[in-house]
């Protein structure tokens, strides 16, 4: 059971084995479940707090089992994509707050703004997951899980940075 469990916490809930780019699957998931919890009705200021808690408590727990999966499949297994998918939950902290809709658990309100926002997350944190460019790809120097998720959480904080540097000048 633990075994089974592990897997698809550190696959995210089975992209990880997707044949076509696990780790933008990894990364689809973490825009789904946030956006589930957009759908929720989950206010602004909650949801930044509960996406910030997600990403802290998802890396935590996720040290260990990558170790054990590493075991399994080899270092830094292209089905581990739980990296991916905290990665964008750092980057989709900095989805404007004047974006977000006034009724959430309206599909129909939410403004072209807030896809533009939450698609640019996404982008922002593949570019920079996937060119690892600014000291990212040191982070997988890390051992174990650490490396694993070390860095695509900068892969995330980049992304968080630039769209808050473009939010300055809108």
């Amino acid at each position: 059971m633990k075994k089974t469990t592990d897997i698809l916490f550190v696959t995210s809930l089975g992209a990880g084995f997707s044949p076509f780019a696990p780790g933008t699957m990894g990364a689809a998931v973490g825009v789904a479940l946030w956006l589930l919890a957009v759908l929720c009705g989950i206010g602004y200021n909650h949801l930044w707090l509960g996406t910030l808690l997600a990403a802290i408590l998802c890396t935590l727990l996720a040290i260990r089992p990558i170790d054990r999966m590493e075991q399994l499949w080899g270092p830094d297994p292209s089905r581990v994509v739980i990296d991916e998918t905290v990665g964008v939950w750092i980057c989709l902290l900095g989805v404007p707050l004047t974006a977000y809709p006034t009724n959430p658990s309206d599909p129909g309100s939410w403004s072209f703004s807030f896809v533009l926002w939450t698609l640019a997350a996404f982008v922002l944190f593949r570019f920079f997951d996937i060119l690892k460019p600014l000291g990212i790809r040191k982070m997988e120097r890390y051992p174990g899980g650490w490396g694993v998720m070390a860095d695509d959480i900068l892969s995330g904080v980049y992304g968080l940075i630039a769209m808050s540097t473009v939010q300055i000048f809108l």
